[in-house]
């Protein structure tokens, strides 16, 4: 049964009682005495029964609503709220970091650090060792250990072109030595006068007899 055909079904109930009430101050009034599963009741007393359901069910409704409010009121105004007790915490923390007591006074109780035991440390590194493992993971060791595949390097030499040869600015004439000059000036001075060269023999003269 849904919680909406439960309300239906209290809120029928209620109606009832209510009706029943009327009809018991309209019809029963003048009896004394009413027989009711086996017990007598005065009609006072039935209807004292029958308003008592009808009270439940009115401050149900009263407290639904007001609890509906309240439901609505927390839903917007506690976020805040609690953003605030966090940073107050924080400031508690602060001001006494260094007295436990005092952090005990606002509800605080900083939890002490146990060292682990070597079976602990033991079972946390085999369990570091099977997380890497299932992540293909490797530690600063085994990433040191990993080389490349590369197995030689060719190296490809570049000659830097050579500097264009700079143009010459003009035809130079070649330089007459003074010594080439003054042969040539001896060797042309006999034959400008028509006179043999020497062949440097004596001629022979006979003389008379």
């Amino acid at each position: 049964m849904s919680m909406a055909t439960q309300s239906k079904g209290k809120q029928s109930v209620s109606a009832l009682a209510t009706q029943l009430i009327a009809g018991t101050n309209k019809r029963l009034a003048g009896r004394t005495q009413v027989l009711i599963a086996g017990s007598s009741y005065t009609p006072a007393q039935a209807i004292e029964k029958l308003q008592a359901i009808v009270n439940l069910r009115s401050d149900v409704d009263v407290a639904k609503a007001s609890t509906k409010a309240k439901l609505a009121s927390e839903k917007a105004d506690m976020p805040a709220l609690r953003a605030f007790m966090g940073a107050f915490v924080t400031f508690v923390k602060a001001a006494f970091s260094s007295q436990p007591d005092a952090l005990a006074d606002f509800g605080l109780h900083p939890k002490a650090r146990t060292p682990l035991t070597v079976e602990q440390k033991t079972a946390a590194a085999a369990k570091r060792k099977a997380t890497r493992a299932a992540r293909n993971t490797m530690g600063s060791k085994q990433k040191k250990s990993v080389k490349g595949d590369v197995t030689g390097v060719t190296v490809t030499p570049i000659t830097a072109p050579k500097p264009p040869a700079a143009a010459p600015t003009g035809p130079s004439a070649p330089a007459t030595s003074t010594a080439t000059t003054a042969t040539t000036a001896t060797t042309a001075a006999p034959a400008a006068s028509g006179a043999a060269p020497s062949t440097g023999t004596t001629p022979h003269t006979s003389s008379p007899s």
